[in-house]
């Protein structure tokens, strides 16, 4: 579609700089009152940020990053099944690591690496029957299995390649595990103490991050894989299972490398943004999105620091950010701001009780 307007008395044809990518048909409305579980990649961390900053209940990335469906899949079996680790799940190699973890859980002792993994696991497993809603973006289906037992790793923390075999897995493979993966989440187990939650709903994305070591025709390759197996997944649950299209948006609407970070492979802080801003438009309803932004620029101006602290402007700024989080806290009673008040209370007894007349 061209857009007309009128110039000089002329008719000008404004030129159509982007190819747009149609809405989602089918997607959840997600509330303020609902809980959230986010896994996989650093695209994961980037969103569930943004959510978090506008005050959704989210557990983002309980075994950290995770970038291929396989690991991904073994981690909320884990969540389920509340598995203690123990040393034997651990390897050494300059620290004390999980196979199935992200480095930010590896320490200089096991029993460190152990408390890190039990805190954020029981966390997860607690709260997973609770779950409304669980976020699940692939970043590869390409997985790394360690020669040792076979078994697929969520991360290979610089181990020598030559411990690994590398294959991209296929879309049946995918499938599979994720239709005995919902079964289990929705419906339970009793021999394995796991309680099911048949109200579950599953959104997917695909990660834009584009995964340059395995070539760039093996990238396209691989998002394909995950792209098919979301398609059959959505065709099994059609009530349960839905998918929104940041890997599209990335492509389409922002296929240009302003748009990407410096090492012209992950989206930019813009990108994020936006592909956020069109998640919260799709995704949210009407109200989560109008107390989405209102919690997002109250994080704003909590995050201003001032030119000069000791300013008496500077106390009448803190003085209005607390009512402006009495009002939000009335219009939304679900929503908590009790660490932001602290924050400001905190920082307003910091300051000097009298200040010079001005001049």
């Amino acid at each position: 579609m061209r857009v007309i307007c009128i110039f000089a008395h002329k008719c000008v044809y404004l030129m159509k700089w982007i190819t747009a990518v149609e809405p989602p048909s089918r997607v959840p409305q997600i509330a303020h009152t609902h809980r959230l579980l986010l896994m996989g990649s650093c695209f994961t961390s980037s969103i569930g940020e943004l959510l978090r900053e506008a005050k959704f209940q989210c557990d983002i990335n309980p075994f950290g990053v995770l970038y291929n469906p396989i690991s991904i899949a073994s981690a909320l079996r884990e969540i389920a099944v509340g598995k203690h680790y123990t040393q034997e799940d651990l390897f050494f190699h300059g620290q004390w690591h999980s196979p199935m973890h992200h480095g930010d859980f590896s320490a200089a002792t096991s029993e460190e690496t152990l408390a890190r993994i039990h805190i954020r696991l029981q966390h997860a497993h607690a709260h997973l029957p609770q779950t409304d809603y669980l976020l699940i973006t692939f970043g590869t289906a390409y997985v790394y299995q360690a020669k040792a037992d076979g078994r697929v790793v969520g991360n290979c923390h610089k181990l020598p390649e030559h411990c690994f075999t590398r294959r991209r897995i296929t879309a049946e493979e995918m499938v599979e595990a994720y239709t005995s993966l919902f079964a289990l989440l929705m419906q339970g187990d009793a021999a394995l103490g796991i309680t099911g939650n048949p109200h579950l709903k599953i959104l997917f994305t695909v990660s834009p991050i584009r995964h340059a070591r395995e070539g760039m025709h093996a990238n396209q390759l691989s998002k394909a894989v995950l792209l098919l197996a979301i398609d059959q997944l959505q065709t099994r649950f059609p009530d349960s299972c839905f998918y929104f299209p940041a890997y599209e948006l990335m492509m389409d609407e922002l296929r240009d490398y302003r748009f990407y970070a410096d090492d012209l492979l992950h989206p930019s802080s813009v990108a994020i943004q936006y592909i956020g801003e069109q998640f919260f438009l799709h995704c949210l309803t009407s109200q989560a999105q109008e107390a989405a932004r209102a919690c997002i620029r109250l994080a704003k101006e909590l995050a201003h620091r001032p030119l000069h602290p000791d300013a008496v402007e500077y106390r009448r700024f803190l003085e209005q950010l607390l009512v402006k989080m009495h009002q939000l806290g009335s219009r939304y009673p679900y929503l908590a701001f009790d660490k932001e008040k602290e924050l400001c209370h905190t920082r307003l007894n910091n300051l000097p009780t009298t200040w010079a007349p001005d001049a």
